[in-house]
């Protein structure tokens, strides 16, 4: 516009508010929840900042809109919607009225798998959700570890490795398959180069630089046996805890009296199973009971305050508040042996089982979700691969891409 005011015109030119955004629903709508993650992440890649609506549509992702993240959409067939410039402020005055807040993700957060070289993407679920999702990762591993490479990256995922120095207890059923004699190899072989005289003295010096790790600002994601495992290595700090079928020298039959648990991040007052013929580590998982459940049973997600607490709303962020449970090594937790300072994000209502917890240390975070794969119910050793193309809208993996896309949040968002 031009107004003139005797010789003096001045030029106003007119900029709306707000311009064209491209929102990916995460409701029921969404045809691909799993890859939409990985679109979300391309965007940070590419310098975009990307705006996680908690609890609008399902945790819905809005951005500006741009050609290539529209692209990106149509080629991992990932639903999208434009938003006219005149319908984005609904959503800001929606969000502001409801139980509902905008987070925004500023930078694609550097992801590292502590994974050992012989495996599998599909032994894992958080691998492959990642190659799902197309989100790209480093593998890691303990001379890795050890060496100081931690530092470089925001987040790290604890494959479901046994950090007690046992070998996920599979002694009983499987001391005689190439594979487990392949895996006290492979990690005897490390010890050695390393400098360590056994594995489980190399995997306690792997735990406490993790816990560093974490408590100068990493975040950490563990399932399954990693979970519990992890937390009884540093709790037996101080003692042995290894039959001699493991280690050639015996344990410590006090050592469950020796426990310290104050090196723990989540868990207290738990007790170890010593027997090596018996497959459970401790009285922290709650497997038994959740096999006599079976198949039909559901853990729920807590609904948490969006504008008060982020973090873990940020965490459980679904299309559902029910998702299917699912067995492993670690199923889920024990009630009684969570520490008073932990939050449970899920349960299986009515009983003594948390499915998923998350806590803070020092300047980082932890976060725990039992069971091996959100999409298969009893996975065996060398079961077929789960094929994510059928499972694009799984609430489970959607909890392990939560996790994902966490630390890519505005720093102040993450203090709890």
């Amino acid at each position: 516009m031009i107004y003139s005011f005797g010789k003096a015109f001045f030029i106003f030119i007119t900029i709306p508010l707000f311009a064209d955004k491209m929102l990916i629903p995460m409701d029921l709508v969404q045809t691909d929840h799993l890859k939409a993650y990985g679109v979300a992440y391309h965007a940070l890649q590419i310098g975009e900042n990307v705006e996680w609506l908690l609890n609008y549509r399902g945790g819905s992702f809005l951005m500006n809109y741009d050609a290539r993240i529209e692209k990106d959409c149509a080629l991992n067939g990932v639903l999208w919607e434009v938003v006219p410039a005149s319908n984005v402020l609904a959503i800001y005055q929606t969000i502001e009225e409801n139980n509902m807040e905008t987070i925004l993700l500023e930078k694609a957060p550097r992801i590292a798998v502590y994974i050992p070289e012989n495996f599998e993407p599909w032994d894992d679920a958080v691998t492959l959700a990642l190659e799902y999702a197309k989100i790209p990762y480093d593998q890691v591993w303990d001379e890795d570890v050890l060496g100081g490479k931690l530092m470089k990256y925001d987040w790290l995922h604890l494959h479901h490795e046994d950090f007690t120095g046992q070998y996920g207890k599979f002694y009983n059923s499987y001391r005689n398959q190439d594979w487990y004699k392949e895996e006290v190899r492979i990690n005897e072989e490390m010890a050695s180069i390393l400098g360590f005289t056994k594995v489980s003295k190399m995997k306690l010096a792997v735990a406490l630089v993790i816990k560093d790790y974490v408590n100068k600002g990493g975040f950490i994601f563990s399932m399954c046996s990693a979970c519990d495992t992890y937390e009884i290595g540093l709790a037996a700090l101080n003692t042995d805890i290894c039959h001699e079928v493991f280690d050639g020298d015996p344990y410590d039959r006090n050592a469950n009296n020796n426990l310290d648990f104050s090196q723990c991040f989540a868990f207290e007052n738990f007790q170890l199973i010593l027997d090596p013929l018996i497959y459970e580590h401790s009285t922290i998982d709650v497997t038994r009971e959740a096999s006599l459940r079976g198949p039909r049973t559901y853990f729920s997600l807590f609904d948490f305050s969006a504008k008060f607490d982020p973090v873990p709303c940020m965490l459980v962020q679904n299309h559902t508040a029910l998702v299917k449970e699912f067995l492993g090594q670690c199923t889920g937790f024990r009630r009684n042996t969570i520490k008073s300072s932990v939050l449970v994000l899920g349960e299986v209502s009515g009983t003594e089982e948390v499915k998923y917890l998350h806590g803070n240390y020092g300047m980082g975070t932890l976060t725990y979700l039992g069971g091996h794969d959100p999409e298969d119910y009893q996975h065996f050793v060398q079961d077929p691969p789960t094929e994510l193309k059928y499972y694009k809208n799984s609430p489970g993996y959607r909890l392990i891409l939560n996790n994902v896309l966490f630390p890519a949040a505005r720093k102040k968002e993450l203090k709890t």
